[in-house]
């Protein structure tokens, strides 16, 4: 008997933590709606902003390189041949963002402010997290949600540390987030 509950204790913890989860389980997830694909944008050479930034100016910021335009095309791919052919996509108004969020092709990408990186402005992390939480937990159960941010932002709601363009999966439980695991776009 003691036996029996070790192993059902160790069958549940390998179910429950993100490193167990296996793709086919994510996408599963993520086909079944009321799930959250948490994506960092796709490559973009460099880190933070350079000087002279501006939002809406995508030539004073950190673009996405071409090997950048391809990864987030082949994400694009990989939701759709996991059955995810279409979602509510937000993005950052950050264009690497937006570019990333487009090149998807899983709808129309809708720009949300709380999404926009606060890398430089690290007193803005509460209350665009907070307002993350909320749009989350409004979203309906039924449709799968894709949000395409940056790292600082993904790390802040979940505190994973995203390489770019990876997936970030989460499932709400409430006011809090299950982490299920991780989908890389690269190898």
């Amino acid at each position: 008997m003691i036996r029996t509950l070790q192993l059902l204790a160790m069958l549940l913890a390998l179910c429950s933590g993100p490193a167990a989860a296996d793709d086919a389980a994510l996408w599963a997830a993520l086909r079944a709606g009321g799930h959250v694909a948490l994506m960092r944008h796709a490559e973009a050479p460099g880190a933070g902003d350079p000087p002279g930034f501006r939002l809406g100016d995508c030539g004073t910021q950190r673009n996405l390189s071409e090997q950048g335009r391809r990864q987030a095309r082949a994400a694009g791919e990989l939701f759709r041949r996991n059955g995810v052919a279409s979602a509510v996509v937000y993005s950052s108004q950050w264009c690497r963002c937006l570019d990333t969020a487009a090149l998807l092709g899983l709808g129309p990408v809708i720009p949300l402010p709380a999404l926009n990186s606060f890398f430089e402005n690290s007193g803005r992390e509460k209350e665009q997290t907070d307002r993350l939480r909320a749009l989350i937990r409004k979203h309906p159960a039924d449709a799968t949600l894709v949000l395409v941010s940056h790292q600082v932002n993904i790390t802040a709601l979940t505190g994973v540390y995203p390489q770019s363009g990876e997936i970030v999966v989460l499932r709400p439980e409430g006011e809090k987030f299950a982490v299920l695991g991780r989908l890389r776009t690269l190898e």
